[in-house]
């Protein structure tokens, strides 16, 4: 394939590299020599610098514009947190496993416990694990515990209960530990269908897994009597932290009834999310289930010092290298510690007075499928918009040309058309309020001129793309060649 570099000129260098030093040069082997100079761009360093420069200012991100993506919880990342991960920075993550290594890196492993110890009493749960490097993979972390602790009990288990609302990755994660999954449809009130809930627990099920509030934003009513029954069957409740945000400081899961969590660090605690990364997703259990934690772990010593233990011989065993994702867990500890109890209590009344504001300026013009006070999110559905052909994904495209990045569409998959919105606690009134009459002003378009939907936006180099033909096929080239 032919490469095509738009903006090279022939003999145009940005850089020019200094003659090797090292003499005799060492022979390469013949496999491995070029039969030409390379195929790459002659730019400037003008060039370059204006041409990712300008990419970049094509970027949505949280530090530019709203991003109300609904259960992903894309919060403000406070600057003062980066610094927090600096100080750390110079400082190899395999020190502390090193001979030794743990009388140099006292202070790092001071913040592994010490945000597990902060975690553990922010949910409600015992012992905490900080080695997972993602929700999914806390997910799985966790199944993988709930599956050691069954084994070792004796108990034949064989299904992972889950609501028809749930994350797809807690189906996946169940089922990548070798569970069948039994999904429970939601009732009208918009939690899980209690009555049916009932009927599918038996005794081979290992554990329900549950987001609380759900991907509705709505808060269970019923969560103390589903962990109960859960229980009476010797099945264990696994609490998906993704909507944690909502109930800091207010409902500890581990006190309703939950015996396992992830909390996503890149969601509620102020850490960077999207992008493929950086993610972690520490995992907290009850006692029933500490002795399977992965290891090794950082325990304080009665002289006030901390130290490095292997894991017990029946830990699943190491699940990420280190300790986990170290430079997103000290800017989660240090937003905990500059928040506060207080702190942290004001984030989730916050985002959940936000939320409902939200709702409130918008119901008269979405469906709202389930009409009640929310928790941190709100779900609208476009369906009244697509009787004139516009659908949820268009009134998407026309936020775009608005400055705001669209929220979840078509998500959860139980609302026809759903338009999920968060805006979390860091948004001011002023910027919601923007938002609002953006949305409303798309609904007053679908009415007005429907077909001007086809033709959004028009402010981005690329509008209407194939998604799915573009995530198969990605082509890089700056002009779509």
């Amino acid at each position: 394939m032919e490469l095509i570099f738009e903006k090279s000129v022939t003999g145009r260098r940005g850089v020019r590299l200094p003659a090797g030093d090292v003499s005799p040069a060492p022979p390469l082997p013949a496999a491995l020599v070029r039969d030409g100079a390379p195929d790459l761009p002659q730019v400037s360093e003008l060039d370059v610098v204006r041409h990712f420069t300008t990419l970049s200012r094509r970027n949505f991100s949280v530090d530019t514009h709203f991003y109300p993506l609904g259960s992903c919880t894309m919060k403000y990342n406070a600057k003062a947190l980066e610094e927090a991960a600096k100080l750390f920075a110079p400082y190899h993550p395999m020190v502390p496993l090193l001979p030794h290594g743990a009388s140099f890196s006292q202070g790092s492993l001071g913040l592994v416990h010490g945000l597990g110890e902060a975690l553990a009493e922010i949910t409600g749960m015992d012992e905490v694990t900080c080695q997972p490097l993602a929700g999914a993979h806390g997910e799985m972390t966790g199944i993988m515990l709930i599956a050691a602790y069954h084994e070792a009990q004796g108990n034949r288990k064989k299904y992972v209960v889950v609501p028809d609302s749930s994350h797809g990755t807690n189906p996946a994660s169940a089922a990548m530990v070798g569970y069948e999954i039994i999904t429970v449809p939601t009732a009208p009130y918009g939690d899980m269908d209690l009555e049916k809930y009932r009927a599918v627990m038996t005794d081979e099920v290992a554990a329900v897994m549950m987001t609380c509030p759900n991907t509705l934003g709505l808060f269970n009513p019923h969560i103390r009597e589903i962990c109960d029954i859960a229980h009476d069957h010797d099945a264990l409740m696994y609490y998906d932290g993704a909507n944690l945000n909502a109930i800091l400081g207010k409902v500890r899961p581990g006190d309703v009834g939950f015996d396992v969590i992830h909390v996503n660090l890149h969601k509620t605690f102020g850490t960077p999310h999207g992008g493929g990364g950086p993610g972690s997703g520490p995992v907290g259990v009850k006692k029933l289930l500490a002795s399977y934690l992965p290891g090794p772990r950082v325990v304080k010593n009665s002289d006030g010092d901390y130290s490095v233990i292997p894991h017990s011989h029946e830990s699943i065993g190491r699940t990420a290298g280190f300790f986990g994702n170290f430079g997103v867990m000290a800017k989660a500890f240090a937003y905990i510690t500059m928040l506060g109890q207080e702190g942290l209590i004001q984030v989730s009344e916050q985002a959940v007075l936000n939320a409902n504001y939200i709702m409130a300026r918008l119901k008269d013009v979405y469906d709202l499928p389930y009409d009640q006070t929310c928790m941190h999110e709100c779900v609208f559905s476009a369906a009244r918009q697509a009787r004139n052909g516009v659908h949820a994904i268009d009134i998407a495209k026309f936020l775009i040309d608005r400055g705001f990045h669209p929220p979840t569409v078509y998500f959860p998959l139980i609302v026809k058309e759903a338009i999920m919105i968060e805006p979390t606690e860091t948004e001011s009134k002023e910027t919601l309020d923007a938002f609002i009459e953006a949305m409303r002003d798309a609904a007053d378009l679908a009415e007005k001129d429907p077909a001007a939907f086809a033709e959004l936006p028009r402010t981005m180099p690329i509008t209407r793309p194939d998604e799915t033909r573009a995530a198969r096929e990605q082509n890089v080239c700056y002009f779509g060649c």
